[in-house]
């Protein structure tokens, strides 16, 4: 039905349909009266302007929400755009909706697009009106629905604009919240904007599948009710194509195209006991081949909106993959509506569904971390981490289960427990193995944190950890207890930046750095100067600004590496030769030095048991010369000209050829590996990247040689 078309008769018949006893004398005094408050407005389109908070009722209805979440809907632009008032709405509809209505007004004044700090405190904000009452967020997600839906009459500006806040802040808050339906349909709203063409390179290779295909759909729901019958299990099976944007940002993930894409059809399961639900998926097994570490569990181990199911992927003779998600019915009001759940009905009476979360308790787990944060970058870095981010679930060697995003590390782990445990980690065993504290956690492994008094965090602890928390407390760490540490180091960057100019770093130089930059003394500036909030750049141009290096200025190879002790040699390691712009890590050897390697290198397992031997280190900020060697192997066409047009493109890339060994020689083809010396990884893949495009290269990749034999790590 068209929003225009919709009248109070027959909002009220959507609302009794799920909600018999509803006060219907106040939803139509609610229609009347915001028809009358709108009267004389009109959308882009031309349609009275009222006939958008009808259509946002109408939304919320389908999510068979309370009398007072509808009259909020059909009200909620009242106070911000008519003669309405807080007072009058009170009068009128009591004090619950006029606190929803101000709290809907609130947030639409929000700016969430806005510069990073004034972005920050809209998110505090945010959190504060969802805090009072969550339904705010429930009628501001059903706004930005209907205005998504009928973006197509505002200014192109304007549609970009709502389309990527939709894409940036809306869509992972629905996501977030469990209303998974209404996550997907704000993506491929704000998708059909952001990049229509993809959108529709994507529907039409759907058309040319299906009609090569057949309808798969419907043939694999047959194939697996036939299963469950002869299980004698009572279901029903739901198959769907997964939607534009979805499907799209896989093909970015894996780098893939859509031809080589698997699971882009998802079913559903839908039993009548959680017992069914474990009987399913073992009828689902027998019958098709079960892809490894896609298997989830989120019946014994829910998200923390309320989210159950049991998530399984399985391929059949053809290769093809397919999703299946299967969970009860109470489970699939949750995961439909997810905390929106805790307002909705079902048969008429307020639903009791025992899987719905109470909605204050899941908004303080949300917020309680970001109370203490006073700066404004990390609580939005924070934020964004712990509420975008799926979750994984592991345990503590007690058996006590930790949710964490997706992606988390034994050091999140750690600060999950206990902000003093995750201070003094010093290692990490997963499943009884002892693991790099970088290891990314799984579903259902056990993590035991190993700790050490005296220990502190690292700088770089801050690149491996990703939880809000986490990040948070290794920052304070640093600034509180390892201000000595920053001190040293800031020394040493301090004297390195001075040296390039031809000066001396001597403690008056440093009182008139702190004084022209108006910090507390030399040590702020060193600490600053150390936790590389300040550059060596910054503190000489302080005091020389004609001698500053500019940043055009190359870095003396003996001091790319920040983090050794003064007088410390190193050399990079010959097995994974990394780069400047690559995260490293230094292994001591007596008499020797320093090892640097990249800190994915295989070759640090070796040192797993030695960490006292480890070193954190990182490449010196600024320009380089090109003098790091790093060897590509490259396939070419046997042509003639073929290996001089390589040779003059890398020239051309200003990387100089230092060796070059042929690996194999067939009529066809030429496969060689080029020693070139680059500036950085950013060379490197600048590199790459233009050779990929010559079309009598067939092939290139990073080649790195480990002890272990040969790896080649493909990048570009």
């Amino acid at each position: 039905m068209n929003s225009a078309d919709i009248t109070a008769d027959d909002l009220i018949a959507l609302v009794q349909g799920y909600n018999p006893r509803t006060n219907e004398p106040l939803i139509r005094a609610a229609f009347d009266y915001g028809a009358q408050m709108h009267e004389g407005q009109f959308r882009h389109s031309g349609e009275a302007y009222f006939t958008h908070p009808v259509a946002v009722a109408a939304i919320l209805t389908e999510q068979q929400l309370d009398d007072a979440t509808i009259i909020t809907a059909l009200l909620h632009d009242t106070i911000e755009d008519t003669k309405a008032s807080y007072a009058e709405v009170q009068s009128l509809f009591g004090g619950e909706v006029a606190e929803l209505v101000d709290g809907v007004t609130k947030l639409t004044n929000l700016q969430l697009n806005s510069t990073e700090t004034k972005q920050a405190e809209n998110f505090r904000k945010l959190f504060m009106a969802m805090s009072k009452d969550l339904r705010v967020i429930l009628v501001k997600l059903a706004d930005r629905l209907h205005n998504m839906r009928t973006i197509k009459s505002m200014r192109p500006d304007k549609q970009v604009k709502k389309a990527r806040e939709t894409m940036d802040i809306y869509a992972p808050l629905a996501g977030r919240m469990g209303m998974q339906w209404m996550r997907e349909e704000l993506e491929d709203l704000a998708f059909r904007v952001l990049n229509p063409d993809a959108r529709a390179s994507i529907i039409r290779r759907f058309i040319t599948l299906q009609r090569d295909t057949g309808d798969v759909i419907q043939r694999i729901t047959g194939d697996m009710r036939v299963e469950l019958e002869k299980a004698d299990i009572e279901a029903e099976v739901f198959g769907r194509a997964k939607k534009p944007y979805s499907i799209w940002r896989k093909m970015e993930e894996k780098e893939q195209s859509f031809s080589r894409l698997s699971d882009i059809y998802g079913f559903r399961v839908i039993t009548a006991s959680e017992e069914d639900c474990y009987r399913t998926l073992g009828a689902i097994h027998r019958r098709w081949r079960a892809v490894p570490g896609r298997f989830k569990d989120y019946i014994s181990q829910p998200k923390t909106n309320g989210y159950r199911s049991i998530h399984t992927t399985v391929s059949g003779r053809d290769g093809k993959r397919v999703e299946v998600q299967i969970r009860t019915r109470q489970m699939h009001d949750v995961a439909e509506t997810g905390v929106a759940a805790h307002w909705s009905y079902r048969d008429g009476v307020r639903s009791r569904n025992p899987f719905a979360v109470d909605p204050a308790k899941w908004i303080s787990q949300l917020t309680e971390q970001f109370d203490a944060e006073t700066d404004h970058e990390d609580f939005l870095e924070a934020v964004k981490l712990e509420m975008y981010a799926d979750q994984v679930f592991c345990f503590t060697p007690k058996g006590d289960v930790v949710k964490l995003p997706r992606g988390a590390t034994p050091i999140d782990f750690a600060y999950a427990i206990h902000t003093r445990i995750g201070n003094a980690c010093v290692g990490a065993k997963i499943d009884g193995m002892r693991v790099p504290l970088w290891t990314r956690i799984k579903n259902g492994q056990s993590i035991e944190i190993t700790t050490a008094q005296g220990q502190t965090p690292q700088v770089t602890w801050l690149d491996i950890a990703t939880t809000g928390k986490a990040k948070s407390a290794i920052r304070r760490s640093l600034r509180e207890v390892d201000r000595e540490r920053f001190i040293k180091l800031g020394r040493e960057l301090a004297r390195s930046a001075f040296a390039q100019v031809g000066k001396k770093v001597t403690e008056k130089v440093l009182h008139t750095v702190a004084k022209n930059l108006r910090l507390n003394g030399s040590d702020e500036v060193l600490a600053r100067l150390g936790s590389s909030e300040l550059t060596g750049r910054e503190v000489v141009q302080s005091v020389y600004p004609d001698l500053a290096p500019q940043k055009g200025e190359q870095i003396d190879v003996r001091r790319a590496v920040v983090g050794l002790e003064p007088g410390q040699s190193f050399d990079r390691a010959p097995c994974c030769t990394p780069l400047p712009g690559e995260r490293i890590v230094g292994i001591t050897f007596r008499g020797k030095g320093v090892t640097v390697h990249a800190i994915d290198c295989d070759r640090l397992s070796e040192y797993e048991d030695q960490p006292e031997r480890w070193l954190d280190l990182r490449w010196h900020d600024g320009s380089h010369p090109a003098v790091y060697t790093c060897a590509l192997d490259i396939t070419i066409g046997n042509g003639a000209g073929v290996l001089g047009r390589v040779c003059t493109l890398i020239g051309e890339a200003s990387a100089n050829i230092s060796d070059l060994e042929f690996v194999e020689r067939k009529p066809d083809f030429y496969r060689l590996v080029v020693y070139v010396d680059l500036r950085d990884v950013t060379h490197l893949h600048s590199l790459m990247s233009t050779l990929e495009a010559e079309s009598e290269v067939a092939d290139v990749s990073r080649h790195r040689n480990m002890s272990t034999g040969k790896t080649v790590e493909k990048t570009g």
